[in-house]
């Protein structure tokens, strides 16, 4: 039986430590600066990665994350259950009940928000795809990933920023936090197929794994979520609290993430799915909820940022036109799309280039969707660096946007 060696240990141990405490260290930064702690977190992993601690101490970055491949394997193992467990509570923000609460004004913001970032993130690499540096087989499969990552919205970093303006309780608020929830939904839901047709080893044809995902996606979101009503007060009433509710809700977001890992698809969706099933439900409190945030975002969600910088060298793979390419698909499409749904809702000129402005926050969820793609040979270093560069970007400018946008008068939306 394999295991890790002594110095495999030591060395897996030594990489978490350093990760875990430049992290924390960059995020308190951040957020000193009111910036989301994931900033923070990416750029403590491009100082320890081959951008910065390569540069001036390539000896002791070698040691630290390349000299080792049975711990380097270790880490990859931890990184990918956090990016299950970071989808998992990205599903637990959705809250299906608030979405059909805002009717006409969330269906046309969302729609809207995702037909038009899809469009213009679409057809700009189908029609310019050697701008992109994409051969002509790859150009359709490209396109569509590009026009998913250009229409997802990070529902997590929407939220705090709505929480830190005071709009997350007003009507302006709420019908950015359901378009920004029907966004992720689709989107993930899309991005799942396009998974299948890279090939990925499942087990099923193409249309029997698409057609399962289907019928697994509208399962979990009816039967999946009544079973769950019925089990989680036994949970609540029969085990220790919060273990009980901490490890059932852990194992069965893994089951659903294997399942659709078996399918072909990838094992974020089911993660979720679950995450959606299980957040819409009655009998999950609030405290609940927050236990479960702050263990994977204080502890999983620093590991995986900080990967993303250990991975590439973000100044020799930084393209200026092509970053600059990519900020401008993104703020219009998401900018024209979400705000003229929010100016066909009866909101003000003003008031609808806010909402524009909100689900522009990418965040962690385009981050993730590159990392995939960028592991399954979809887009190379270059073209992931500017999705990280604009998620970055999307998620710092939201706020500032927004405020300039209502000019001190977010009372007027509530």
């Amino acid at each position: 039986m394999e295991s890790l060696a002594h110095q495999d240990v030591i060395n897996l141990l030594l990489k978490l430590a350093t990760m875990l405490l430049l992290a924390r260290i960059f995020a308190e930064v951040a957020q000193k600066f009111k910036q989301p702690a994931v900033v923070g977190e990416i750029l403590a992993g491009i100082i320890l990665g081959p951008t910065v601690l390569g540069m001036i101490g390539p000896e002791f970055f070698e040691f630290l994350f390349r000299s080792n491949p049975s711990a380097n394997l270790a880490l990859d193992g931890i990184v990918q259950m956090a990016v299950i467990l970071l989808l998992f509570i990205a599903g637990l923000e959705v809250e299906l009940h608030l979405v059909w609460s805002q009717g006409k004004s969330a269906v046309s913001i969302s729609v809207l928000g995702l037909v038009v970032p899809f469009i213009f993130g679409f057809l700009a690499p189908y029609y310019f795809s050697e701008f992109f540096g994409i051969s002509e087989d790859k150009k359709l499969l490209f396109s569509l990933f590009m026009g998913t990552a250009m229409s997802i919205t990070a529902l997590p970093v929407v939220v705090r920023i709505l929480m830190d303006m005071n709009l997350f309780k007003t009507k302006m608020g709420m019908v950015i936090v359901a378009g920004a929830m029907v966004n992720d939904l689709i989107g993930w839901l899309i991005f799942s197929v396009i998974l299948s047709f890279m090939g990925k080893a499942g087990n099923f044809s193409l249309i029997n794994t698409i057609g399962i995902t289907l019928l697994f996606t509208v399962f979990m979101l009816t039967i999946g979520k009544g079973l769950l009503n019925k089990v989680l007060p036994w949970t609540n009433k029969k085990l220790a609290w919060p273990g009980g509710v901490l490890s059932l809700s852990m194992a069965f977001c893994f089951l659903a993430a294997a399942f659709t890992e078996w399918l072909g698809i990838h094992a974020i969706f089911g993660a979720f799915l679950f995450g959606v099933a299980l957040g819409d439900s009655d009998h999950l409190s609030e405290k609940a909820k927050e236990i479960i945030h702050q263990f994977i975002n204080n502890i999983f969600a620093p590991l995986f940022f900080v990967s993303i910088g250990l991975k590439i060298n973000f100044f020799t793979n930084f393209d200026l036109g092509l970053v600059l390419v990519i900020l401008v698909i993104s703020f219009a499409g998401k900018i024209i799309g979400s705000g003229y749904g929010a100016l066909r809702s009866g909101y003000s000129p003003k008031d609808a280039l806010a909402v524009g402005f909100g689900m522009n926050a990418r965040g962690a969820m385009e981050i993730i969707l590159g990392l995939i793609a960028l592991e399954n040979g979809l887009i190379d270093e270059k073209l992931f660096v500017a999705l990280v560069v604009m998620a970055l970007v999307t998620s710092m400018s939201a706020a500032p946007l927004m405020k300039w946008a209502l000019k001190k008068k977010p009372e007027e939306s509530d």
